[in-house]
């Protein structure tokens, strides 16, 4: 089962900034546990789903862990996908922002599912990603191998890679990279650079972002 902290629920409550919503973070990293070594051949990749030549980009911040990211997963990517990823209109990125939300799963969660890319690419990450925030209240060891069911990997080497943190490199420098571009919380999307604004997780300013985007192309 999830252990959320006290801190953790309360960065998950819902927030305005200015015209944002999400779970609010982005300050210094928290010092984690000592971790066995880590995975080799980091950074990985950012995991791209979509025409990885599209001259429109989508980039989004998340959080395994942060319940608007879960709502943003199941309800406004399943939209992005059959309108602009289906046909390869877009190139679409996910990048880590552990806030964290949970002290644990953020970062643990995180680690399952770069495993997962790196050992059996990017089609693989976005599936079992999103098995992650469908069983986000379960999130844990067990669960870490188990949603690797149907993917062609070792569920007991995910169940460790996330116990052990063993890409937290390259989820880190993810994040790293997220406070430097701006980012303050999750989930935080980005349409070829711009910031999408909204009040409230919605498919419909990110499908207006990327028509706009497409119309300056």
């Amino acid at each position: 089962m999830t252990r959320f902290t006290r801190r953790g629920f309360l960065s998950a409550t819902t927030v305005a900034l200015g015209a944002l919503a999400g779970c609010v973070g982005g300050g210094s990293e928290s010092a984690g546990t000592e971790t066995p070594t880590p995975a080799p051949g980091q950074p990985l990749s950012t995991p791209v789903a979509g025409d990885p030549e599209a001259d429109v980009t989508v980039a989004v911040y998340e959080d395994y862990a942060c319940p608007h990211c879960a709502t943003y997963s199941e309800s406004v990517f399943p939209e992005v996908q059959d309108d602009y990823l289906a046909d390869g209109t877009i190139r679409y990125e996910f990048h880590d922002f552990p806030i964290p939300v949970d002290e644990e799963v953020s970062w643990q969660a995180a680690s399952a599912a770069r495993a997962v890319q790196d050992t059996v690419g990017d089609d693989a990450f976005f599936t079992y990603s999103k098995r992650l925030f469908a069983n986000q209240t379960q999130l844990g060891p067990d669960t870490y191998a188990d949603l690797t069911e149907g993917l062609d990997v070792d569920g007991e080497a995910i169940r460790a890679a996330a116990t052990g943190e063993l890409y937290r490199p390259t989820v880190s420098g993810d994040r790293e990279a997220g406070i430097d571009r701006g980012v303050q919380g999750t989930p935080a999307v980005f349409v070829n650079g711009e910031q999408v604004e909204w009040s409230e997780i919605a498919y419909e300013p990110v499908r207006a972002a990327i028509e706009a985007a497409r119309s300056d192309e």
